[in-house]
């Protein structure tokens, strides 16, 4: 049969194949397969053609249609395009280089603002807290108040004060005129009796008075004129009391105005018991005072900081400050809002780096020196006026970029070398 003599033609040829050598080693032998068993029609092996199956007509193979010739064409026209554009690549990559430059960057810059620990210059007993934690106030509002008894009782005090002494000044005043009715009497009285003496003086000469009449004539002027003199000085004193001016307006004179001024303290004590916001913030660490709590003159009850004056305090390399100006344009961006931009200017460049001002300066003289890039600090102004942007906060962490207009221009080599084929021609 058909299918015999082909099972037998294949195991001739499997024979054939592998001939066994009588002095090589014997080779295995193989389990016969599925396909060596006789009846079984041979497997179709995979993408080789159709076993021809016994008694079965042959089947013609399907012809497959010409690949056409446009592979090699399209990959000349990319190998062009690849080779055109290099160049243009080329040459925008050095416009960039050549008119860039112009921006500085830096990451070392957060942002800073007015930040002040509220605190009064009197001491007291807190009575009440006005703000909480965290909450915004405005310039003027009240944040805490102290107990003002003994303020208000120091006022009265001060208030009667510049009672009394507007009184001890008439009284002086009112003295002085007396004392010198006083003194136009005891000049008179000195009159008197240096007329009484001379009178004396004569009889006794001639013998017609007696010496006792002559000696309390004397006395008398003696006694008169002692009695003008402690006068006068009496009035001097007066007069100093009076700052020297018997006439001056009681609300001039020094014991008064000092009197006032005590007053005036008193009043601002008094007025420093109730403590407001010098500016507008946000109150932050409230809960470190309470209600009965005592809190001595200048400690600090919590911290203020502000909201309408921000600025960032930047730190660049001083390689990086070759071409940065004041007054330069900024734009900023911060972290926690990386979709937004704000937009400043350079106010002002330290005059000195950062490590001048430490407490243990470097020391650049001794042996073991390494040099360093120092940072040198800059601050920019930022334009808040814009509402509607996110809030900004001290402390954030934000990217300064600072249009210096600089164009860096052709690398140094290039420069060189077309300055010295200027000079050769």
């Amino acid at each position: 049969m058909p299918a015999d003599g082909t099972i037998v033609s294949r195991r001739s040829e499997t024979a054939d194949a592998s001939p066994v050598s009588r002095d090589g080693p014997r080779p295995q032998s193989k389990p016969p397969s599925l396909r060596d068993q006789p009846g079984r029609p041979p497997r179709e092996q995979p993408g080789g053609p159709p076993q021809k199956q016994p008694g079965q007509p042959p089947q013609k193979q399907p012809e497959r249609p010409a690949k056409p010739e446009m592979a090699p064409r399209s990959r000349r026209w990319l190998r062009w395009a690849l080779f055109a554009l290099l160049p243009l690549a080329l040459i925008a990559g050095g416009y960039w280089y050549v008119t860039g430059g112009g921006v500085m960057s830096t990451d070392d810059a957060y942002i800073e603002a007015d930040k002040v620990g509220i605190s009064t210059d009197v001491s007291g007993i807190v009575k009440e807290i006005e703000v909480r934690n965290n909450q915004q106030v405005a310039a003027g509002d009240v944040l805490f108040r102290l107990d003002d008894l003994q303020f208000r009782l120091a006022l009265e005090r001060a208030e009667a004060q510049i009672g009394n002494v507007r009184n001890d000044l008439n009284a002086l005043k009112a003295n002085y005129g007396d004392m010198q009715t006083q003194i136009k009497q005891a000049q008179d009285d000195v009159d008197y009796y240096d007329r009484e003496f001379r009178r004396q003086q004569d009889l006794a000469a001639k013998s017609i008075a007696s010496q006792q009449t002559f000696d309390t004539a004397r006395r008398n002027l003696l006694n008169a004129q002692h009695k003008l003199a402690s006068l006068n000085q009496q009035l001097a004193a007066i007069v100093a009391n009076l700052n020297g001016d018997p006439d001056i307006p009681v609300e001039r004179h020094p014991r008064y105005r000092d009197a006032v001024a005590q007053r005036d303290e008193a009043a601002r004590q008094l007025d420093h018991t109730v403590v407001k916001a010098p500016f507008a913030g946000v109150a932050t660490n409230v809960p470190s005072i309470a209600p009965g709590k005592y809190l001595p003159a200048s400690m600090t009850a919590f911290y203020l900081v502000a909201t309408d004056h921000l600025w960032v305090d930047s730190n660049p390399k001083e390689t990086e400050l070759t071409y940065v100006r004041p007054g330069q344009p900024v734009t900023v961006t911060v972290d926690t809002y990386p979709d937004v931009q704000w937009h400043g200017v350079v106010e002002s460049i330290s005059p000195a780096a950062a490590q001048e001002f430490s407490l243990l300066p470097a020391q650049n003289t001794s042996g073991n020196w390494v040099k360093v890039v120092q940072r040198i600090p800059m601050r920019v102004r930022l334009d808040t006026s814009d509402k509607n942007r996110p809030a900004l906060r001290a402390g954030m962490s934000v990217v300064v970029d600072v249009d210096t207009a600089h164009r860096r221009g052709l690398p140094q080599f290039l420069t060189a070398l077309f300055g010295r084929a200027r000079g050769k021609s």
